[in-house]
C-alpha cells in the first residue's frame, strides 16, 4: 500500500494550575505567564508514515533554540522512549506522558515474575530473582543500535525451581532479562510507577487542550488538505496556518483587555492587528 500524505506536530504553550512552565503539544511547549494566550511555538510537518517519537528530540531541541525550552513536556504517547525522556531530564525537561509498560509474556498475562519482581544490584552487577538466586551473568550488549544488558540466571538454579513455569519457558530452562543501563531504567522504572497515581493523571489531562488547536487548525486554516504537493511546501503551509492561529489568539486576548470596545469588523481588528505587529 502506498499513502501520498503528510502529518503535522503542533506544540503551545500552557499553563499548569501549579504555576510550572509547561508546553503541549500533539505532542504538547513553552514558558506562559498567567493569563497569557496559548500560543503555538513550533510545528513540524512529517511524512504520515513517520512514527511521532522520531519527531521528539528535533521538536525539543527547536524549543530551546528558540528560548522557549518548556519545564514540564506533555505528550501523548506515541512521542516518549525510555532515552528520549532520560536525555530530556539531563536538558531539564520533564516529559508528563505515557510510557509504554513491560512488554515480557509476564507482564502482559499478568502471571509469574515480570522485571519489576527482580532486585537489582548494580554496584555488584548481580540480580536477584524471587525466589533468592542470583545471577550468574551480566553482559553489556548492543541491541537495535542501543545499550543494553543482558542477564542470566544459571539452569541449576532456574530448572529445579519450584516457580521456574511462572518465571521462564526457555527450552534450556533458565530465565534471561534484558536491562537497560542504570540510568535509563530507573527513570522508566519511576515514571510507570508515578502514572498509575490520580495526581498524575489529573496533571496529564493538561494536555488534552491541545487537541483543541487542532480542531481550530482544521476548521479556521483548512490544515487537514495539502494545498500543495511535496514536504517543503506543505510545511510552509503549516507554519502559515500557525501563525494564523496566533494572530487570532493575540487579537482576541488584546481585545478581551480593551474595555468599552465600540463593535469592528473581524477585518478591522486583523488590520489594526497587523499594524501593531508591524510597528
Amino acid at each position: 500500500m502506498f499513502w501520498c500524505g503528510y502529518k503535522v506536530h503542533l506544540t503551545e504553550t500552557c499553563d499548569n494550575d501549579n504555576g510550572t512552565d509547561g508546553a503541549g503539544g500533539t505532542d504538547g511547549t513553552a514558558p506562559a505567564a498567567a493569563g497569557a494566550p496559548h500560543l503555538i511555538t513550533d510545528v513540524a510537518t512529517t511524512a504520515s508514515t513517520a512514527p511521532d517519537v522520531t519527531a521528539t528530540a528535533a521538536i525539543q531541541h527547536r524549543l530551546a533554540e528558540r528560548q522557549v525550552k518548556p519545564g514540564e513536556h506533555y505528550l501523548d504517547s506515541g512521542y516518549p522512549s525510555a532515552d528520549l525522556v532520560t536525555d530530556a531530564a539531563r536538558d531539564g525537561i520533564t516529559m508528563i506522558t505515557p510510557l509504554l509498560g513491560d512488554h515480557s509474556r509476564q507482564a502482559r498475562e499478568a502471571e509469574g515474575f515480570d522485571k519489576a519482581a527482580f532486585r537489582i544490584d548494580w554496584n555488584t552487577r548481580q540480580v536477584t530473582c524471587p525466589e533468592g538466586s542470583t545471577s550468574t551473568g551480566w553482559y553489556p550488549v548492543q541491541q537495535h543500535g542501543r545499550d543494553a544488558i543482558v542477564i542470566a540466571f544459571a539452569g541449576g538454579d532456574c530448572r529445579p525451581c519450584p516457580s521456574r513455569e511462572r518465571c521462564t519457558a526457555a527450552v534450556r530452562g533458565n530465565r534471561m532479562l534484558t536491562l537497560r543501563p542504570r540510568e535509563v531504567h530507573e527513570h522508566v522504572t519511576a515514571a510507570r510507577a508515578e502514572q498509575k497515581s490520580d495526581t498524575w493523571q489529573a496533571k496529564y489531562a493538561l494536555r488534552a487542550g491541545v487537541e483543541g488547536t487542532i480542531n481550530q487548525a482544521l476548521d479556521v486554516t483548512g490544515m487537514r488538505r495539502a494545498r500543495y504537493r511535496g514536504l517543503p511546501k506543505v510545511t510552509l503551509q503549516h507554519a502559515f496556518s500557525a501563525t494564523a492561529i496566533n494572530i487570532i489568539r493575540l487579537d482576541a486576548h488584546w481585545a478581551s483587555r480593551q474595555p468599552h470596545r465600540t463593535r469592528r469588523s473581524w477585518t478591522s481588528r486583523l488590520s489594526r492587528l497587523v499594524y501593531q505587529l508591524a510597528a
